[in-house]
């Protein structure tokens, strides 16, 4: 695929929305000369804030509040936004006559000429794709980043040099494009499954099947990184064509692989062991950001990549907003925000990761998520829980019906934040660490995240 391909063709975007994506999508269709219609279930009204920031760009239809079917069937190509699902009526509609659909991952990857990492997983996708990010750039390959945070994937497409190496953070929706379109990076990096999204998925198997687009287009020059402690993840194995790379925090046997043994971190390349760094050198908290450093130390390997430039990567590396991140110390009592813990099993890594008393705020909207386990890790964590209000806190909270726990429930971030600090003394946590969705309360869990950091810092 060309830029040239866009150029007077009839081009229908389905979801504007308000985190920046769709935005990106239609400036740059628009650059590329086609012609747009814009179509979103949302009013005029509530779309403003997006809508102002394309009144720069003329000849746009937009059809706001409904969808209408000939933007379907009589168009050259449909976008859609990445949480639109195929089975949605509409989109069903244009594939049945033939119309092409795409998401902007697909875009990407049929433009781009560059070298393409791909990171996917449950968790720790982000901070992996940063990692990677700073270990490239250590080792002065022009990285670039695309998809990580609310930036416009299709923008970076002008950022590429002939040398760069993208770097790109892939959700499951991204990926099912990707496998429609028969595509696969050529580094491909899985770092967990955990239950996830069952709102939008009917069950794990569909969930897991998305996911493994990320390799199932590699050819056998390509590299599959493949976290070795998740079980799931070690079943595909046999699925796997590529080079298979494994990580694990405990030592492995198998050639090409990065583990922990005798607290230090090792690969193994070539039949030679290599230490790389010592555990102790990690600055980031949790278990789980030691398995994502093993995971990024495994592409800098198979990038060929030395293990000291490799480490100077992670070192610059001093973590991400909204994940483990320190907001302050206020008497004694330090609060972090750990917002991006959208699952039950990132809310549990958590609070795994500190060995500070800790007061948690957690809970909200749901996403067809089993909360037991979450409800068992916090009655084993903590005595001292605030909760936010929403179906997903109601399912943890049906947990406790047997025990003695103490809880309270709050309408906002300010009350909840509020009543933590009451409720911490000197030398405790307080975590912001939801294990649930953000809608309903707050746009989505990044303005949950400033919310509270707003509220910390306005604490006296």
């Amino acid at each position: 695929m060309e830029m040239s391909d866009f150029r007077k063709k009839k081009i229908t975007v389905m979801g504007l929305g308000l985190h920046g994506g769709g935005i990106g999508v239609i400036r740059f269709l628009f650059e590329a000369g086609a012609t747009l219609s814009v179509t979103d279930l949302k009013s005029e009204q509530e779309l403003e804030a997006s809508l102002v920031k394309l009144k720069d760009l003329p000849g746009i239809k937009y059809v706001l509040g409904q969808h209408q079917e000939d933007d379907f069937t009589k168009a050259d190509m449909v976008v859609k936004n990445p949480a639109v699902p195929w089975t949605n009526k509409y989109i069903q509609l244009a594939l049945k006559n033939d119309v092409p659909v795409e998401i902007d991952s697909s875009l990407f990857f049929k433009l781009c000429k560059n070298k393409i990492i791909g990171v996917t997983g449950t968790r720790g996708k982000t901070t992996t794709a940063s990692l990677i990010f700073e270990i490239l750039r250590a080792a002065g390959m022009s990285p670039v980043k695309v998809g990580i945070g609310q930036v416009s994937v299709l923008d970076k497409l002008k950022e590429l040099e002939k040398d760069s190496v993208v770097v790109f953070e892939l959700s499951s929706w991204r990926l099912s494009a990707l496998g429609r379109a028969g595509l696969s990076p050529e580094i491909a990096v899985l770092t967990n499954i955990f239950q996830d999204h069952l709102n939008y998925y009917p069950d794990m198997a569909e969930y897991l099947a998305d996911k493994k687009y990320i390799f199932s287009q590699q050819k056998k020059s390509d590299f599959c990184v493949l976290n070795w402690d998740d079980e799931k993840l070690r079943e595909l194995e046999k699925e796997i064509n590529s080079q298979l790379v494994r990580f694990s925090q405990n030592k492995i046997a198998e050639e090409k692989s990065v583990y922990v043994s005798n607290n230090a971190i090792y690969a193994k390349w070539e039949n030679v062991e290599e230490r790389v760094m010592d555990v102790s050198e990690v600055t980031l908290k949790g278990a789980h950001n030691l398995a994502n450093i093993l995971a990024s130390i495994a592409v800098g390997k198979a990038l060929n990549i030395e293990a000291e430039i490799i480490k100077k990567g992670i070192l610059s590396f001093s973590g991400l907003p909204h994940r483990l991140e320190f907001v302050r110390e206020l008497d004694g009592v330090r609060y972090y925000n750990d917002t991006a813990a959208t699952s039950p099993d990132g809310a549990i890594s958590s609070l795994n990761s500190f060995v500070e008393p800790i007061v948690l705020i957690a809970g909200g909207s749901d996403k067809n998520l089993d909360m037991r386990d979450l409800a068992e890790a916090i009655r084993n964590a903590t005595d001292r829980v605030v909760f936010l209000p929403g179906v997903g806190t109601d399912k943890i909270i049906k947990e406790w019906q047997d025990s003695d726990k103490k809880y309270a429930v709050a309408n906002s971030m300010d009350s909840a934040v509020s009543l933590a600090k009451n409720l911490a003394k000197k030398g405790d946590v307080v975590l912001l660490s939801p294990g649930t969705a953000s809608f309903g309360l707050f746009v989505n869990e990044f303005d949950r995240g400033d919310k509270f950091k707003l509220a910390v810092n306005s604490l006296v």
